[in-house]
């Protein structure tokens, strides 16, 4: 496995660890594509939690050849943010030195948009969004709804779950997953919390103009 794939790993393990089901879908595909062999298969089903044997799996990874890594992407399909998420550090840290330093240029004009959502009234922004705002926010999430779920606090396990419950309507799993989110916040589950999600998943806070109307 190149250096680079394998620090990348190394340096989010205790993340993936959190994040992926490794079972029911990842390690079939890597045994599948002969990335990973029987024992080592049943070293990591042997392992007691799910947290162990993703654990057990990013250990072995690095020693399974140069076709490892991207295999392992591959079999991301049901966890499609995990695998932007990589996608994205693995392309910034690949990007030539002069690139990126303009990037932090316009960084401060983003902070334009903190602006915007501080306009919103303080009543607004502390509120807890009905069921009709909530079903709004769905309709106006795209790919990204998955992180900004994420960082509402929702596990893979949920999420995996409203995916499944719904796997032939999207809005259907958005919808069911941020009303998990505000049942299990109660009220802490604020308008002022979406803002701050959806930010840090890369989603412009103008997205609720239309929601919040």
């Amino acid at each position: 496995m190149d250096p680079v794939h394998r620090a990348l790993l190394r340096a989010h393990r205790l993340e993936l660890s959190g994040q992926l089901l490794v079972s029911d879908s990842i390690v079939p595909f890597l045994y599948q594509e002969d990335i990973l062999t029987d024992s080592q298969v049943e070293d990591i089903e042997s392992q007691p939690t799910n947290r162990h044997k993703c654990l057990k799996l990013l250990e072995l990874l690095p020693s399974r050849g140069p076709r490892a890594f991207d295999a392992f992407l591959r079999s991301l399909e049901d966890f499609r943010w995990v695998r932007d998420k990589l996608l994205l550090e693995l392309h910034s840290h690949t990007t030539p030195g002069p690139g990126p330093s303009p990037g932090p240029g316009p960084g401060p004009a983003p902070g334009a948009s903190s602006t915007d959502v501080w306009r919103l009234p303080d009543s607004v922004l502390q509120k807890v969004p009905s069921d009709r705002e909530l079903s709004r926010l769905a309709s106006r999430l795209g790919a990204e709804w998955e992180s900004v779920l994420m960082d509402l606090g929702l596990s893979a396990e949920a999420l995996f779950r409203c995916r499944s419950d719904h796997s032939l309507n999207t809005h259907g799993a958005v919808l069911a997953a941020l009303v998990q989110w505000r049942r299990s916040e109660g009220k802490k589950a604020t308008v002022h919390r979406l803002v701050q999600s959806l930010k840090n998943a890369d989603v412009h806070p103008s997205v609720l103009d239309d929601v919040l109307m």
